[in-house]
C-alpha cells in the first residue's frame, strides 16, 4: 500500500559515461522507445490515481466518516449492541445518516478507508460476541506500516480465539502482536504482558516464564516490571532472579 518514488541522478562518474557511450549510440532507438513506454505507463498510472483511485478514496472516506466517528466514541465507553449495529449496518442517529461499515467494505474494500473499515468491523463483531465474523474481518485487515494498529489487530484476534477456547491460536496471535515491532515501547510490552498472562492462565508455564522474562529483560522501564508484578509472577512460577 505504499507509493513508489522514482528518482534519477543528474551526475555520473566519467568512466561510466565513457562505457555507456557506445551502448547509447547502438541502442538509442530501443532505449528511447522503452523510455517512452515507461513514461506513458507512469502517465497512465497517474491518470489512474487521479481519475479512478483518488475519487474512490475520497468517496470511501466520506462514507466511513460517521460510522468511524461513532466507533471512536464507543471505544471510550461501554459497547452495546445498538450502536454496534449502527456502525456495522448503518441507520440514523439523532437525525444524521450513518453508512454502515459493511457497506464501505462491500463498495470500497480495496481503499484505505475500506481497510480501516475491516478493522472496525472485526473489533465491533468481537464486542458483540460474533467471534467468527470478528476473525474474518480482522484477518482481512492489513496493518502493515502502522505497527501499533497491526499489533492491536493481532491482540483482538487473540481475544477472539480465546473466546472460542482455541488456546493455541490465541497465544499465537498474542505473540504475533508482540513481534510486530520489537522496539516499540508501548504496544510491544503490552502484548508481551497479555501473552505471558494468557500462557500463565492456561497452565503453559514454560512459555509464560519465557514471555515474562522477555518483558523484564527488554522493557525494564515498563510499569509491569518496575511495579514488581512480573517478578511476582516469575516467583510464583518458581523463577527467582
Amino acid at each position: 500500500m505504499a507509493d513508489k518514488n522514482i528518482t534519477t541522478s543528474t551526475t555520473e562518474q566519467p568512466e561510466v559515461l565513457v562505457k555507456a557511450k557506445g551502448f547509447w549510440d547502438k541502442f538509442s532507438r530501443p532505449i528511447i522507445y522503452i523510455g517512452s513506454a515507461i513514461i506513458l505507463l507512469i502517465g497512465g498510472w497517474y491518470a489512474y490515481q487521479n481519475f479512478f483511485v483518488l475519487p474512490k478514496e475520497k468517496k470511501a472516506n466520506e462514507m466511513i466518516y460517521a460510522a468511524e466517528n461513532l466507533f471512536g466514541k464507543m471505544a471510550g465507553a461501554t459497547f452495546n449492541k445498538d450502536p454496534v449495529n449502527l456502525v456495522l449496518n448503518g441507520g440514523s442517529l439523532e437525525g444524521n445518516k450513518i453508512t454502515g461499515i459493511l457497506s464501505v467494505i462491500s463498495k470500497y474494500g480495496g481503499t484505505k478507508s475500506g481497510n480501516r473499515a475491516k478493522y472496525i468491523a472485526g473489533a465491533s463483531y468481537l464486542q458483540i460476541g460474533e467471534f467468527d465474523k470478528a476473525i474474518k474481518y480482522l484477518k482481512e485487515f492489513d496493518g502493515k506500516g502502522a505497527d501499533q494498529v497491526e499489533s492491536k489487530a493481532y491482540i483482538l484476534l487473540g481475544h477472539a480465539y480465546a473466546e472460542k477456547k482455541n488456546t493455541e491460536e490465541a497465544l499465537s496471535y498474542y505473540k504475533k502482536a508482540a513481534n510486530v515491532n520489537s522496539k516499540d515501547e508501548s504496544s510491544t510490552p503490552f502484548a508481551l504482558l497479555i501473552a505471558a498472562s494468557y500462557a500463565d492462565a492456561m497452565g503453559k508455564n514454560k512459555e509464560a516464564i519465557e514471555l515474562y522474562k522477555e518483558l523484564k529483560d527488554k522493557f525494564p522501564a515498563n510499569t509491569a516490571v518496575t511495579s514488581g508484578d512480573v517478578e511476582k509472577h516469575l516467583a510464583r512460577l518458581g523463577v527467582f532472579e
